[in-house]
């Protein structure tokens, strides 16, 4: 024990241990009062923070007028909105029904119930043999919940290259650089594209794959116009015994639709996304099989563990308490898929992006693979010596969104070839073959305005920055189109709360 003596001489530098340390100076807070006739736990948004509140009818205005053909992006339901902004959110709920850390839970547990009921209905799976997840906060973090659950640090995954339209939670790391966390955490051999075809090489997959033995294989992309071999995937992970992950983020709400090939029969693990095709709130769901996993020689089998290793993962693993009103919007989503309407809606998303993509072909434009079996299609925009970053902020000033993207052979996914383009967000809003033949030649004109002014704007970034905020010959068309632009959208409503 110290002496008086020595405790006194522990504060002394303690106290000068503080004192030559650099401290922050923090500022003063100014706060006011709400205002007279207002209550700050019930006033309305637009009373209480109307700063914030214009920012917001700024940006659905922005939507409004706007072209939205960023192919990961959609407008969700008014049901979706609402319940978004539902009393779920208040409550606290870590851990999963009958197995909470906290008290009054009853409801809670009741909505996750229900919606892992509906996720596994609407994709048409037996719960005795599947089961769901439907926790995780988002995509990427629902990848990297499966991998910790199964794969295991340091082990080896393979996923689709970045620049060849794979993700970046699949693995993607730079020749200099690990990207992603998933490249951080797990070893990572991405397999590639045919350059001539553009079509995924499944022959030098396997031949890839025999060599790596990885311990999962992704099958899934952020931007690949074709269908998936989910067959040949399977064949492949069966020959190294690796598990077939199936990420179907992008076209989960065309397999509830039963309009293109489900991942179901074939895989281990499939994740997905809830806010691109299956037009719910931005969160993401987990399924994975139960039962038997394999039967050996002897005729004994191996039985799957995979739901309590990926519920742990999740909670307490990677996150805390789940977001509730979002469990509350998934469930309401997935009901809306259950719907013949849905039905229709997807058939139609994928008829207006095989015209968008058959009339941009007409003008002269080349498209990776050719053209489109889903939701989206990738530009190329390299025979006509173009760069996707530019042409991405052109289209931006004619009220067009869409994002730069790498092509099948880009040497840097920094300096992208091509633009992606998807569907499913027009579509939400009543768009039809004929609009979207429109929306090419919008696209087209841009891209000839642009071309015509080029030789203004430069070899660099600046220099571009500079042209396309000065040069005024070029705003003078630009704006004139992203009139023509407004006016035409303007007809078509947007889903959602009104206020907002």
């Amino acid at each position: 024990m110290l002496s008086r003596l020595q405790c006194s001489a522990v504060s002394r530098q303690i106290y000068r241990t503080m004192a030559s340390t650099k401290t922050a100076t923090l500022i003063p807070v100014n706060r006011a009062a709400v205002g007279e006739g207002k209550n700050l736990t019930h006033a309305a948004v637009s009373e209480i923070d109307p700063e914030a509140f214009d920012i917001a009818k700024q940006e659905k205005q922005r939507q409004r007028r706007g072209l939205e053909l960023i192919a990961s992006e959609n407008f969700t339901t008014k049901a979706v909105h609402d319940a978004l902004s539902s009393a779920m959110t208040n409550k606290y709920s870590e851990g999963y029904p009958g197995a909470r850390y906290y008290g009054g839970n009853e409801f809670i547990d009741k909505m996750e119930v229900l919606c892992q009921k509906r996720a596994l209905e609407v994709f048409g799976l037996n719960p005795e043999e599947w089961g769901v997840n439907v926790q995780a906060l988002s995509g990427t973090p629902a990848n990297l919940a499966v991998y910790t659950a199964i794969i295991g640090k340091g082990e080896r995954i393979m996923g689709l290259h970045l620049p060849d339209g794979g993700h970046l939670s699949h693995g993607f790391a730079s020749a200099t650089k690990k990207v992603s966390a998933t490249s951080y955490f797990f070893e990572s051999l991405p397999y590639k594209v045919d350059p001539v075809t553009g079509l995924i090489d499944y022959e030098q997959l396997e031949q890839n794959a025999l060599l790596f033995r990885p311990k999962g294989i992704v099958a899934g992309v952020s931007c690949y116009s074709r269908h998936l071999d989910y067959a040949r995937f399977r064949k492949i992970a069966d020959k190294v015994g690796a598990y077939l992950i199936s990420d179907m983020a992008h076209i989960s709400g065309l397999v509830a639709a039963g309009i293109v090939p489900s991942p179901f029969e074939y895989s281990d693990v499939v994740t997905t996304t809830t806010h691109k095709s299956l037009r719910g709130p931005r969160g993401a769901l987990i399924f994975y099989r139960k039962g038997v996993r394999s039967v050996n020689a002897k005729g004994v089998e191996t039985l799957y563990d995979l739901g309590s290793k990926i519920d742990g993962a999740v909670f307490p693993g990677l996150q805390g308490g789940p977001h509730n009103h979002t469990i509350f919007a998934i469930a309401v989503a997935l009901k809306q898929c259950l719907t013949t309407d849905f039905v229709d809606y997807s058939k139609q998303v994928v008829k207006n992006a095989q015209a968008l993509a058959a009339r941009l072909v007409e003008l002269g434009y080349s498209l990776a693979t050719g053209g489109t079996d889903n939701h989206l299609c990738l530009v190329d925009l390299r025979p006509k010596k173009l760069e996707g970053s530019r042409i991405e902020t052109v289209l931006d000033l004619a009220h067009i969104a869409c994002n730069k993207n790498t092509c099948p052979g880009d040497a840097s996914a920094f300096r992208p070839g091509g633009i992606r383009l998807g569907t499913p967000a027009l579509t939400s809003r009543g768009f039809k073959e004929a609009d979207f033949v429109q929306v090419a030649d919008f696209i087209h004109e841009a891209i000839e305005i642009y071309s015509k002014h080029k030789a203004a704007a430069g070899t660099t970034i600046k220099e571009f920055n500079e042209f396309i905020a000065s040069n005024e010959a070029f705003l003078k068309d630009i704006r004139a189109l992203g009139d023509r632009v407004e006016k035409f959208t303007d007809k078509f409503e947007i889903p959602g709360n009104d206020e907002f």
